[in-house]
């Protein structure tokens, strides 16, 4: 056992930890839980590409972290996950700085969004959420697998999920909400069980090749994920986790909430356990429609038709 726990924190978990020679994607680089596990990475040595929707942002972020650590590396890459175009942009971006990747941390999201559509027509927190990591980690593939090879460890991919997927599975017949009522609690259940199933599969399909998947709970966080949300929505989540006495009342802080995406990251207790549900720092069990290997086969698939254009 590591001793880790929810109260955990990023400094916590890498202590100890040399990232020297490493280099880092995360997405959402700009607030919150990408901010900090942007920080925790580059403050143990890795190189870190902040990637987010603003560049111009994730470049005043990469400013604040080298006035913390000035000899961090770090690159700034604009992608907006809601349009294919600029997830393809930010991969060539990516190519150009010309480093092995080690590290790929799906960390980006919307949650409970007023129904809207990606620039490329698919359901705005489906596409963002699901799609738009989907295709720049199968872009990135190639990067990670180099990582692999020059440093003779498996490379991580580590994406952002949430024990939200429990309470909907992945409509596989209708995951854009063309044929039926928009229900922004259901689409982003959707688009977190698609996480895991990504992960799944991601597993499944290259782990001969070098790399490790792990999907992450981070637990409630008071982070800009809920700007979209209103009074009533808040009341439907406290029901919603009405079987979890205190859930919303004992927020993690956001170095808590970040720890379990960089120890999934970096631990060698991981070692082995690609394809796992992660929280807490420790390794969990996602719900069975997200674990299903059939699904996320079928998932992938699918995800693949959607964004080759």
């Amino acid at each position: 056992m590591n001793g880790f726990g929810p109260d955990t924190t990023t400094d916590e978990v890498l202590a100890g930890i040399d990232l020297r020679g490493r280099t880092a994607v995360v997405t959402g680089a700009t607030s919150g839980l990408g901010t900090e596990t942007a920080r925790a990475l580059a403050a143990s040595g890795a190189a870190v590409i902040l990637a987010a929707r603003d560049g111009t942002a994730a470049a005043a972020v990469a400013d604040r972290i080298r006035g913390e650590i000035p000899d961090a590396e770090l690159h700034a890459v604009a992608v907006d996950l809601a349009d294919v175009r600029t997830v393809r942009a930010a991969a060539r971006r990516i190519d150009e700085i010309g480093r092995p990747l080690d590290l790929l941390l799906n960390n980006a999201g919307v949650m409970y969004t007023p129904f809207g559509r990606t620039a490329d027509g698919f359901e705005l927190q489906f596409g963002t959420n699901h799609l738009g990591h989907f295709l720049l980690t199968t872009l990135l593939l190639p990067h990670l697998q180099d990582g692999a090879r020059r440093s003779g460890t498996p490379a991580r991919v580590v994406t952002v999920s949430s024990d939200a997927h429990r309470a909907h599975a992945v409509d596989l017949g209708d995951p854009n909400f063309v044929e039926r009522p928009y229900d922004k609690f259901v689409a982003y259940a959707q688009s977190k069980a698609a996480n895991v199933l990504m992960t799944v599969e991601l597993q499944h399909r290259y782990a001969d090749s070098g790399i490790q998947a792990f999907a992450v709970h981070p637990g409630v966080c008071a982070t800009g994920l809920s700007r979209y949300m209103s009074r009533d929505d808040f009341a439907e989540m406290k029901r919603m986790s009405a079987g979890k006495p205190g859930l919303l009342a004992n927020l993690k802080s956001i170095p808590a909430a970040a720890a379990t995406s960089v120890w999934a990251a970096t631990s060698a207790d991981l070692d082995g356990a690609g394809g796992a549900y992660l929280a807490d720092c420790g390794i969990g069990r996602a719900s069975a429609h997200a674990a299903d290997p059939v699904t996320a086969a079928a998932l992938w698939e699918l995800s693949e038709r959607l964004t080759a254009r």
